[in-house]
């Protein structure tokens, strides 16, 4: 099994003299919560009203199960649901022209069985919330965080490979770049405004390993396919009708861009021991086996994936920091590996493959 993940970059190999691999966490930042909590705040209640009012545009009696819930709370993604539908409120300072596009790609039917629709007659499609852009998609379960043992990894690998195998001249646009390499470099400021411990200056000294298109300091290299952007197992869900199983949420990030970025988090996670061999290698090899190309269809995939890898490492570790400094309290176990392979990464400079110059 672990000949067939080839030699993970030079790095991260000491993490796997560890005996113990530590749970692997389900989502991340951006993860939308599973289940949901209360409506308390003035802007929830003005979103969870335009997705009631989508429900129930006749104002008919409400017989819906699920009333008010908020999924998530964010300045980039405020969730709100009411029955069998979600409404999103987006960040305020994002491009409104390039969410548009995103949107328009997510409904697009090429995309059908890939990404999550959103709702047909969603406003405009995008209305507004005091300022913050909304759309709305039908509610979807997420991945069970109690059960990560069972987590879809087959069916991610191929969703995403289906998804960069995409040819984006047939799709709306202009398409934007993937906002992957942007938001690492934004975690990074996040964790140099809050933080000067030690476990900052590590992550700094990884970081400037990095080629200079992973920290969104130059282009991406070609040739471009089309990406999530921020992949992890809290962008999947399955809708109530279940035709298509599996399907990609959260658009935000999309775009074009190495596609190697949506399957870095797996790919830093089983390098800093977080996330077992085995899932891993379904994971791969249910990519491959969909033609995916960001990595070689057999062979040792790290040359693909060792920048990518280390960029998520950082900005996993860039954002652990900035909430444990921020919160006064100690890195937890995760945390602490993520910042483990950051020293890592700085006392050994990346062997860079060619396709990604510094």
């Amino acid at each position: 099994m672990l000949a067939q993940l080839g030699s993970c970059a030079s790095i991260f190999v000491c993490a796997h003299s560890r005996a113990a691999v530590r749970p692997v966490p389900v989502g991340s930042t951006r993860s939308p919560a599973y289940g949901g909590g209360a409506v308390t705040s003035t802007f929830q209640r003005k979103l969870t009203a335009v997705v009631r009012d989508l429900v129930h545009p006749a104002r008919d009696t409400c017989a819906c199960t699920v009333r008010r819930a908020v999924l998530a709370d964010r300045a980039d993604g405020t969730v709100v649901r009411h029955g069998p539908a979600v409404a999103k409120a987006h960040a305020s300072d994002g491009d409104p022209s390039r969410l548009a596009v995103r949107i328009a790609v997510a409904a697009h039917p090429t995309l059908a069985g890939v990404l999550l629709p959103p709702l047909p007659a969603s406003p405009a499609p995008l209305t507004a919330v005091d300022g913050r852009p909304v759309s709305c998609w039908p509610y979807g379960s997420p991945v069970d965080p109690e059960a990560p043992h069972q987590a879809p990894w087959s069916a991610a690998g191929t969703l995403l490979a289906r998804l960069h195998r995409t040819d984006p001249a047939g799709l709306p646009g202009p398409l934007p770049p993937m906002r992957g390499p942007e938001k690492a470099a934004a975690s990074l400021d996040r964790m140099r405004r809050t933080a000067t411990r030690p476990a900052a200056r590590a992550v700094e000294e990884a970081w400037q390993t990095l080629p200079a298109w992973a920290r969104a300091a130059a282009p991406m290299p070609a040739p471009a396919a089309l990406c999530h952007g921020d992949w992890h197992l809290g962008q999947l869900v399955r809708t109530t009708d279940d035709a298509h199983g599996w399907l990609l949420i959260d658009v935000d990030d999309l775009g074009l861009g190495v596609p190697a970025w949506d399957l870095a988090r797996p790919a830093a996670w089983y390098a800093s021991d977080l996330l077992p061999a085995e899932d891993f290698a379904r994971f791969l090899d249910a990519y491959r086996a969909a033609r995916g190309p960001a990595v070689p269809p057999a062979g040792d995939p790290w040359p693909a994936l060792d920048v990518p890898a280390r960029a998520l490492t950082v900005q996993t570790a860039a954002t652990a920091v900035a909430k444990a400094a921020a919160a006064g309290r100690a890195l937890d176990e995760v945390e602490q590996a993520m910042v483990d392979s950051c020293v890592r990464m700085a006392a050994l400079p990346p062997e860079l493959d060619t396709a990604f110059p510094k």
